[in-house]
């Protein structure tokens, strides 16, 4: 099972990661010395527990039993002060670490919402989703879980270890003696824990994906017989996943008793010598007791210590990934100019294109200019470029050569958000979303009125099936329009570029998978919306096409004839024969 290939970055250290990511906690530094001072409170407190065991214990040797009353009261004081320090650490530990997924959650999406299209011709969207969703929540991991315990039991160790140096810093030194085969084990579990942790993150791309594409073509799915095939195709990729996950356990499991069996061993190595004269030294009974009892609290910190390892990988190679996303290039916006309403004047100059460097050009040498206000029809048979070419007018894609202007201006040279502006655009496959009939009609526009909303419904014949639905135009119409027709989702469409009113029309097979019926209301809505502005549209039924002012024929990425219909007719070309064969399949009986 292989996933999709995730960057051509070189990947970061771990170090260089979280650096990357302290910087989103660093806007909350306050907060974060308090929950450092919760963890020390914690520490200080659970510390103090083997020193006050050791005044328990000489007390009761001399027979001091005016503190009867006094450990008791220093025992609760001292739980009581280790529940306000697990309180102040956890909690606003946890605020910091929801705020910097949030915000990084955030930065992501930002970033998705300005990478280029070629971008998301080489990732499924539920590779992206994932990384949104799972990847993001692993950091939460880290940055929650992981931090809690690296500081509450890091301080803790700290504290004790502080004890056992006081105490006799002789048997003290036995546990550091054994450090740098502890430290030996967790470094290998970490490089282990984050290759596997990456390699889990990547698999749950596929299942997202692969569960995406079967839930959202399930009509496909059923219609063709492929449920058991998108079942084995889940199963495997869950599968994947399955066994990557048990792989993280094995080596969680091994590297938690390894770790606890070098602390134990060091341990009863330090009984054994503590029972030894020479280093027993001057040590009370109370003192010798409490050193033993500082040192076996150490093994369930060391523990938690090793076993959270686990976490702070994962979160590592998540944020890893997450940062590849965000480097990413967006789509590159360097225009600065301006139009407040362009005229329509467009002019393609020996424009080619091709999708990589190392593909073949999609586009050559495209070389023609439209007056505002000019219907301009592509035609040409699948594949030949048309849509592509339509692409390059609002820069979804950058032309490799030559040049695209509006009114004059070098399309490079306006800003995105300005040169979009200027451009509405109704394709086949209309896009809509879980929302009202007038949010979709309305989708991005600021404050419309609701009388604008109503006269583009109108004017698209939207109003003819509304005023049939139990909320007219407050309908909600389902995930991507699934309540609706094609005819009424395409007319929806419609009335979207009516209500954006911009300039510039592009309408890429509105009408080719239409019934007669439909295709009647969106022409008489085409037409309307087309008045006075420049339109560029891509016809697969030439029928819808004859009255345009000019007609491009598309073939192999080259404009091999331009005309009106009657010229094109004449000529006996390319344009000709496609006519004779949609009219031969129109006229043939079925």
């Amino acid at each position: 099972m292989t996933s999709e290939q995730e960057s051509p970055n070189k990947e970061p250290n771990g170090w260089v990661s979280y650096k990357r990511l302290l910087k989103y906690v660093a806007p909350y530094w306050p907060i974060f010395l308090l929950a450092i001072l919760g963890y020390a409170i914690y520490a200080g407190s659970s510390t103090a527990f083997a020193h006050i065991l050791k005044m328990l214990v000489d007390s009761i040797e001399q027979g001091m039993e005016d503190k009867r009353l006094f450990f008791p009261l220093i025992v609760v004081a001292i739980f009581a002060l280790r529940g306000l320090g697990t309180f102040l650490g956890t909690y606003f530990m946890a605020h910091i670490a929801r705020q910097l997924v949030h915000h990084l959650r955030m930065d992501l999406f930002k970033r998705f919402l300005v990478l280029p299209a070629r971008f998301y011709d080489q990732h499924s969207s539920g590779h992206l989703v994932s990384r949104l969703t799972y990847n993001i929540e692993q950091v939460t991991g880290a940055a929650t879980k992981a931090v809690t315990v690296l500081l509450r039991e890091g301080l803790f160790v700290i504290g004790l270890m502080g004890y056992l140096l006081w105490v006799n810093w002789a048997l003290a030194l036995i546990f550091v003696a054994v450090s740098p085969i502890i430290g030996a084990v967790v470094s290998y579990a970490s490089k282990r824990f984050r290759k596997i942790s990456r390699r889990i993150q990547n698999s749950m791309g596929d299942v997202t994906h692969v569960a995406s594409e079967a839930i959202s073509g399930y009509r496909v799915v059923r219609s063709f017989g492929g449920s058991e095939f998108e079942y084995e195709r889940f199963r495997e990729a869950s599968e994947y996943n399955r066994k990557q996950a048990m792989k993280m356990a094995l080596t969680k499991a091994i590297n938690t008793p390894v770790v606890q069996l070098i602390v134990a061993a060091a341990l009863g190595f330090l009984v054994w010598l503590a029972l030894s004269p020479e280093l027993m030294g001057d040590m009370t009974p109370g003192e010798f007791i409490a050193f033993l009892t500082a040192a076996s609290l150490m093994a369930k910190p060391l523990r938690q210590l090793t076993e959270i390892n686990n976490e702070i990988q994962k979160g590592l190679a998540a944020a890893q990934d997450v940062f590849t996303y965000l480097d990413a290039p967006a789509e590159p916006d360097r225009g600065s100019r301006t139009l407040d309403r362009a005229k329509g004047e467009v002019v393609f100059e020996n424009v080619s294109f091709r999708y990589g460097d190392d593909q073949p050009l999609a586009l050559k040498n495209i070389d023609f200019s439209v007056k505002p206000g000019e219907m301009i029809a592509l035609v040409g048979r699948s594949g030949s470029g048309k849509s592509t070419l339509a692409s390059l007018i609002p820069r979804f894609y950058e032309v490799s050569e030559g040049q695209i202007l509006l009114d004059g201006i070098p399309t490079q040279e306006l800003s995105l958000a300005s040169l979009r502006e200027q451009i509405a655009i109704v394709t086949q496959q209309v896009t809509l979303f879980n929302d009202t009939l007038a949010a979709n009609i309305a989708y991005g526009m600021k404050n419309p009125s609701r009388e604008a909303v109503e006269a583009a419904a109108k004017a698209a014949y939207v109003m003819d099936f509304v005023e049939k639905l139990p909320n007219g135009l407050d309908t909600m119409v389902g995930d991507n329009g699934v309540l609706l027709s094609g005819g009424q989702r395409q007319r929806i469409a419609i009335a979207r570029a009516i209500l954006k009113d911009a300039p510039i029309l592009v309408l890429d097979e509105a009408t080719s998978a239409l019934d007669t019926e439909s295709e009647r209301y969106i022409q008489q809505a085409l037409e309307y919306v087309m008045q006075g502005r420049t339109t560029f549209v891509i016809a697969h039924r030439l029928s819808t096409i004859e009255n345009a002012d000019r007609i491009l024929v598309v073939a192999e990425g080259q404009i091999v004839e331009e005309g009106t219909h009657e010229e094109l007719i004449g000529q006996e070309g390319a344009y000709a024969q496609l006519h004779k064969m949609q009219f031969h399949e129109q006229v043939t009986p079925q």
